[in-house]
């Protein structure tokens, strides 16, 4: 493919991409003529590497990966922590033809022998100080011929390094079109087995000009740090597709993302851009001595999604760090954010209004579009839309309906046409015949001094009747007391309508969360049956 064949945008939201393309000879090789060569791609806790340099790993990691005899739509699994080896081989990959499936890298042995069964991966690349874990989800599988190191280790298998410096700079791009397959994501099957979600070369170019250029903002000399993971769909635009698409330099972080550690990398390396999720801004703002002077102090804009951001965490967060937080929704089917604030325009406890070159429906459970006010699903559609779920037609005709993706949440859209979170269709629960929002609950009560953070679900009581049950994580300095409770419980009263205070309040250490920041209520929902049994 010629770099020279570009995707085209337009003032009204449609893009036009070449029938031939590769999303990877797009994004990164696009950078190798001018001075854009040798300005800073990637940062990283070992070094600083150039768009120059990221190409040449790139190009290695793809020759590679051919040299191991891996062809075209062959696939590889990505168990990989965030560095530098993460976007080449990810690129490589997809330069190259071949299916790179970034996952999760805090699963059990048992899911990833799912995923790898599943995939059908001929290749695993596992960073060394994940390898322990991954180990017993190797033997047996019927597909898998070659186990790759990142990072070191004495495991016997190949190593990534070793790979790449034998192989050559130079790669000639894979024949593929807009259409193909460029990549998987795999859900974080929180209600059943991983699903592999299969996305296309133009997917990537859609999210990076309808919504990191118009909605981020994002520059070439913007700084971007993303607490989110790059495995996670929202990290990996925010991490590697968003800056790259316009030049602009990425921090990596390998190790979790707890506040010490996020607010130490954005002191050292002073970000123009944040991305995180609802929790970490909440356990950030936890400690009331963080703030703009011992973050950073360049930070201009932030953004939010995995979950809906609770209004009280999104204006301390503003009133301390001086900058906006743009609150939004995506999916890994969708792969970015497709309803989000706009800088200027930010209505806290709100997500915003469709990203343009979207399009948003709610219905209700016969399909038909519900009127502004009433709650019902939300439909996407837009460019970014995943073609199916791999080896799942079922799940896949009814997510993926026409050119409409239904989200399975639920919002209502004011008369001023902002969308408002209610739940995940599951979550959802009717109390005295009026639908109750867990988000609603959760909001109010962690506007509650002494409430870090909530989760709310649907428990019935000694009457089979269903009422609201809140699961609370105190602030280190609050004392958890039966006055406590009925504070909270009287709190939610004055706040809402008065049947959805929660009846029952159980203090906890910790919410159950998955690795990219999402509550699971299901756990909680357990838990409850097991104390009501």
């Amino acid at each position: 493919m010629s770099t020279a064949a570009r995707p085209v945008p337009h003032p009204d939201g449609t893009l036009d991409i070449p029938r031939d393309y590769n999303a990877a000879s797009d994004f990164i090789d696009q950078h190798l003529t001018g001075d854009r060569r040798d300005h800073l791609a990637v940062i990283d806790d070992h070094g600083r590497y150039t768009y120059r340099e990221l190409a040449e790993r790139m190009n290695r990691a793809g020759n590679a990966l051919r040299q191991l005899g891996l062809r075209q739509e062959s696939r590889v699994v990505m168990i990989m922590l965030d560095s530098v080896d993460f976007p080449a081989v990810f690129w490589g990959a997809i330069k190259a033809g071949i299916v790179p499936i970034p996952v999760n890298t805090l699963l059990t042995a048992d899911t990833y022998r799912h995923i790898l069964n599943d995939s059908r991966a001929e290749a695993v690349i596992v960073s060394a100080p994940l390898y322990e874990s991954v180990a017993p989800a190797l033997s047996g599988q019927a597909h898998l011929r070659h186990v790759i190191v990142a990072g070191g280790g004495s495991t016997g298998d190949p190593e990534l390094a070793d790979l790449l410096a034998a192989a050559s700079t130079d790669l000639e791009p894979a024949r593929t079109t807009r259409d193909d397959c460029a990549f998987w994501l795999y859900s974080s099957g929180s209600t059943g087995a991983p699903k592999g979600t299969r996305h296309l070369h133009r997917n990537l170019r859609a999210t990076a000009e309808l919504y990191a250029k118009p909605v981020l903002g994002i520059r070439s000399d913007d700084i971007i740090f993303s607490a989110a993971k790059l495995f996670f769909a929202y990290g990996l635009g925010n991490g590697m597709s968003f800056p790259f698409s316009v030049g602009a330099t990425a921090v990596y972080m390998a190790e979790r993302p707890t506040p010490d550690a996020v607010l130490r990398v954005m002191r050292e390396h002073q970000p123009t851009i944040y991305c995180g999720v609802p929790t970490l801004y909440a356990a950030i703002l936890a400690d009331r001595k963080a703030n703009r002077d011992n973050a950073s102090q360049a930070l201009r804009i932030c953004i939010s999604a995995g979950e809906a951001l609770p209004e009280e965490v999104g204006r301390q967060w503003q009133e301390r760090f001086g900058a906006e937080v743009l609150d939004g929704v995506g999916s890994t089917e969708m792969l970015h954010i497709f309803l989000s604030n706009q800088p200027g325009a930010v209505r806290y406890g709100t997500s915003g209004f469709p990203v343009p070159g979207y399009e948003a429906r709610l219905v209700d459970e016969t399909g038909k579009d519900v009127p502004d006010g009433e709650v019902g699903e939300l439909l996407i559609k837009g460019p970014s839309a995943a073609e199916s779920y791999w080896n799942n037609r079922e799940k896949s005709l009814g997510t993926f309906v026409g050119p409409w993706t239904y989200t399975g949440d639920k919002y209502y859209r004011d008369d001023q046409g902002y969308y408002h979170y209610c739940g995940r269709a599951d979550d959802m629960m009717k109390v005295s015949g009026n639908w109750v929002s867990p988000f609603e609950v959760e909001s109010a009560l962690i506007e509650h001094p002494s409430v870090l953070e909530a989760a709310v679900i649907a428990r019935e009581d000694a009457h089979g009747m269903i009422k609201p049950a809140a699961y609370v994580v105190l602030r280190e300095d609050a004392r958890e007391t039966d006055d406590l409770e009925d504070s909270l419980k009287q709190h939610v009263k004055q706040k809402l309508a008065p049947w959805k205070y929660p009846r029952w309040i159980e203090f906890i250490d910790e919410l159950p969360k998955t690795a990219t920041g999402k509550i699971q209520r299901f756990k909680l929902r357990q838990r409850a049956t097991e104390t009501d049994g």
